[in-house]
């Protein structure tokens, strides 16, 4: 089983950087249904979202460079959202925006073998 201490087994930091960035989809996902924080439900969810994507952006800065931490959360995030957009919103798709998506998952893919941890 992994641990969250300093001898963590070396998946353990990526899986939390991982679920960290799908948080940071949903907390996105929520803030435009919450229409400018004018709905209860929707913002109460930003904000249980958004606490639990830092504490777990945090917990895996312990292990992981934060170069590293920050591209792979926010690259997890703005992929997530591109592809919720189109998907779940509707968002309009063209060669440019799939060809910006492609770029950011290679340079997730990069940051990952590169990155000692």
């Amino acid at each position: 089983m992994f641990r969250l201490t300093a001898g963590a087994a070396k998946p353990m930091p990526w899986i939390m950087l991982s679920v960290a960035g799908v948080l940071e989809v949903v907390w996105a996902y929520f803030m435009k249904q919450s229409q400018g924080f004018t709905r209860v439900t929707p913002t109460v969810i930003i904000f249980v979202a958004m606490f639990a994507s830092f504490g777990l952006l945090s917990l895996s800065m312990k292990t992981l460079p934060l170069g590293t931490a920050y591209t792979v959360w926010t690259g997890i995030g703005a992929f997530g959202a591109f592809v919720v957009g189109i998907t779940v919103l509707g968002e309009q798709v063209n060669v440019a925006r799939v060809a910006a998506a492609v770029l950011i998952v290679s340079g997730l893919v990069l940051m990952r073998f590169a990155s000692p941890d």
